[in-house]
């Protein structure tokens, strides 16, 4: 009778365990499978899409990523791209976590409008803001190009269609009157369009980028280069119409031989992130890059502050990286 009883106690026993196993008791951090109590996942591995190696993205998100690495356990790998409006699409399609990206062109992307007419993103947030990306019209000195106008029946590079670089291209000609209809329109990557400039294939380049740019500097060292300049009324008007613009200009001597402020236009660049990744991986991510980001050596770190982070934000902050501004107490004007 005793053990019968005994084994009655120990099959309830039994029970209980495999009751209490299944409802989740004991596990308090998550359920094991990669995922924070918050929901989403915290991987071991991130991806995070950059831009062409001949720009600015790429060299930025290399440092970036290797800080990632050290500072959250979560191993990340930059990797080249091409760049704003693939990255949306990539990150859409959840080919990676991570990804830079202009402004303009994630609240494009949410909005479904530009490139992304039909098919707006509705799984991508921001971690925030970076430095500025301002857009350089670049041409040889020699070639008679003043100003945007001056543009009209030129070979023209205007990056990959739908690219961040393309919808700069289109809205700066739209306010001087123009489409890209009035030039011979190149769709080129950096690297190419410097190139094609240096070897007299194509006579000016959009090339949105945060300065100096690698492509240009290494234009600058081969022949005279001229950055054409926006005329201010067209940057009032530009601004006007599409507030994600700011005033910019390229400092004298960014760029060999080049003596003279020049006065342009700029986005923001950013850093946009999946919404499938936790609260606490996106925390820690995006603490990691706003508090180490003086250990950089890339000149446009020092824009990288919690100042600005959340400057030129048109698209939905993830949670993780809310909490962390939240925390310090940085919040959108």
């Amino acid at each position: 009778m005793k053990k019968k009883n005994y084994l009655f106690s120990f099959a309830m026993l039994l029970v209980l365990a495999l009751f209490l196993a299944a409802c989740g008791g004991g596990d308090e951090g998550g359920n094991g499978d990669g995922e924070s109590a918050e929901g989403g996942e915290t991987p071991e591995f991130l991806q995070m899409l950059t831009g062409g190696t001949s720009g600015t993205y790429y060299p930025l998100g290399g440092e970036m990523a290797t800080i990632i690495s050290d500072e959250t356990g979560m191993e990340t790998d930059a990797v080249s791209s091409n760049a704003s409006a693939d990255n949306m699409v990539a990150l859409q399609e959840e080919q990676s976590e991570l990804a830079f990206v202009q402004t303009d062109v994630a609240a494009n992307a949410i909005e479904g409008i530009n490139s992304f007419e039909g098919n707006p993103v509705d799984n991508v947030q921001a971690i925030g803001s970076l430095y500025p990306e301002t857009i350089q019209i670049v041409t040889t000195a020699d070639s008679g190009i003043a100003s945007v106008e001056d543009l009209a029946g030129k070979a023209v590079s205007v990056g990959a269609p739908g690219s961040g670089t393309y919808v700069n291209a289109e809205q700066i000609l739209e306010i001087h009157g123009m489409t890209m209809d009035d030039i011979e329109a190149q769709n080129l990557d950096f690297g190419e369009s410097t190139s094609g400039i240096q070897d007299g294939n194509i006579d000016a380049a959009f090339i949105t980028s945060g300065t100096p740019t690698g492509a240009v500097e290494g234009l600058a060292a081969t022949v005279d280069i001229s950055i054409v300049p926006i005329a201010q009324d067209k940057v009032d008007a530009l601004v006007e119409k599409y507030p994600y613009y700011a005033a910019d200009t390229v400092p004298a001597e960014t760029y060999s031989g080049q003596s003279e402020e020049v006065n342009t236009v700029a986005v923001l660049a950013m850093l946009a992130v999946t919404d499938s990744l936790s609260e606490d991986a996106v925390y820690e991510i995006t603490k990691a890059i706003y508090e180490n980001a003086g250990d950089m050596a890339h000149a446009k770190a020092e824009f990288i502050t919690t100042d600005s982070a959340l400057d030129g934000i048109g698209i939905e902050v993830h949670p993780g990286a809310q909490k962390y501004f939240d925390e310090i107490g940085v919040s959108a004007e």
